[in-house]
């Protein structure tokens, strides 16, 4: 689960491009993912660590060991450290693979919209897919120049190898200028029955996202992966919150891996805090409200989140919180992991 703490070897670096970086890990036994889950990394900075959360490239199933591929950021601490430091035969600390940026189906048509690094995870997904699936995908994939393309050599290939059940397209910034909304839309369009997974920049998310929306793609079928920053150290134990004793509580129930729970929870308690109490293996990975590997759905009731930098209104509307940050406000509260 997310909670698990490891310690993996690295088993090499590759330099896919100039500024990128995919570093191989010895796959310890037991450890499982999905295609589109990430890896949170320790890493060391100055007196203390950083945490960052890194998209697994590698394909469950299909490779033996764990790969991230990292690219360098300005000023970014973690990437830049990794790219710089991290060499074959290193230890690093992770956390085990978590998120929800996964498919729930590889039979299911895929729009695959990426920019940059955002291509790992959606490399994990065609991978695995033309693997172990048999739909069709369409990757549209945005880059600054040629040079910069991750994977383009891998890419190519899987086409050669797959011609009828993917197509990649490159959108290249010296040629064509940045991603805009018409021209989107005009390529997508013929796979707007698709199911829609969309990673990269900010700008070009919230492009992507806009142009799939302009062609009545319904927000159920587009998944949008972001991160930001984590400001603690998931490694340091968080204390859980004190709760009022006697204090008022709601009534709960959670759906969690196919078991249903009727609980008592208190007001003042954080929803993972309180789930991890009660004994329940319940999802996270950073605790701050900065990734979504906690998240669930809202299927009663109101809670109020103390923090949220990922999820989006579209998002919010759908009903989905993230139980590191939520608070009941109204009960009683029906919540799921399971959908």
């Amino acid at each position: 689960m997310s909670t698990e703490k490891l310690r993996l070897k690295v088993l090499e670096v590759v330099q896919e491009t100039g500024d990128a970086h995919s570093i191989v890990f010895e796959k310890p036994a037991g450890v499982t993912y999905k295609p589109g889950q990430f890896l949170t990394l320790r890493l060391p900075w100055q007196d203390s660590y950083v945490a960052r959360c890194y998209s697994l490239s590698s394909a469950p199933d299909v490779d033996d060991h764990l790969k991230v591929t990292i690219k360098r950021v300005l000023d970014g601490r973690g990437s830049n450290w990794v790219c710089d430091n991290v060499l074959q035969g290193h230890e690093l600390e992770v956390l085990a693979p978590s998120g929800t940026f996964t498919p729930k189906s590889l039979d299911t048509d895929y729009l695959l919209l990426a920019g940059g690094s955002g291509i790992t995870p959606v490399m994990s997904i065609i991978r695995t897919s033309l693997a172990k699936g048999s739909n069709k995908m369409l990757l549209v994939y945005a880059n600054r120049d040629e040079q910069s393309v991750i994977f383009h050599s891998e890419l190519r290939d899987l086409v050669a190898q797959h011609p009828e059940r993917l197509v990649v397209l490159h959108w290249l910034e010296t040629v064509q200028g940045l991603p805009s909304l018409k021209p989107l839309q005009e390529i997508v369009r013929p796979w707007g029955h698709s199911e829609a997974f969309i990673c990269g920049p900010a700008p070009f998310m919230d492009c992507a996202a806009d142009a799939l929306k302009g062609l009545g793609m319904s927000r159920d079928r587009i998944h949008i992966e972001r991160f930001t920053s984590l400001a603690g150290d998931p490694w340091t134990e968080v204390e859980a919150q004190p709760t009022t004793a006697g204090g008022p509580t709601v009534d709960l129930v959670v759906t969690l891996d196919g078991e249903t729970h009727e609980l008592d929870w208190p007001e003042d308690q954080k929803l993972l805090d309180f789930l991890l109490e009660k004994g329940l293996d319940a999802p996270y990975s950073c605790r701050e409200g900065a990734c979504s590997a906690c998240g669930v759905k809202l299927l009663k009731g109101e809670v109020a989140m103390d923090n949220n930098s990922v999820l989006e209104q579209d998002d919010l509307d759908e009903g989905w919180r993230l139980a590191c940050q939520s608070h009941p406000t109204t009960g009683p509260v029906e919540v799921t992991y399971d959908d």
